[in-house]
């Protein structure tokens, strides 16, 4: 008897632990679509290790290729503060990998 109600007991219990989880996962997803984590996953699974390119950093600080470093960081910096203080986490990554890939290619400039 006591056998049967343990039995029991783990049957409801697990089938109430995949339930929560499955509604987790779900609730999961939703909100990675919303906050366009979902959408730059599948761009770098779609671009691969390269990251980005150097006209998508300059669109992205808002520079042309004839601005200056100077200029590039004051962007970054101004970009970067604004999404600190009241932006996104998203946004601020974005930036930050636009001054990473334009700053490669400062260096690479003689």
């Amino acid at each position: 008897m006591a056998a049967r109600l343990l039995a029991t007991l783990i049957v409801y219990g697990s089938g109430a632990v995949i339930r929560a989880c499955t509604q987790a996962y779900r609730q999961a997803l939703a909100n990675a679509s919303k906050s366009g984590v979902a959408q730059e996953a599948m761009h770098s699974l779609k671009r691969g290790i390269r990251g980005l390119t150097e006209p998508e950093a300059r669109q992205i600080l808002g520079v042309t290729e004839k601005s200056s470093w100077g200029e590039v960081l004051k962007r970054y910096d101004n970009l970067f503060e604004r999404n600190a203080k009241s932006g996104s986490f998203y946004l601020q990554s974005k930036v930050q990998r636009a001054k990473e890939c334009l700053e490669a290619a400062y260096q690479k400039k003689p």
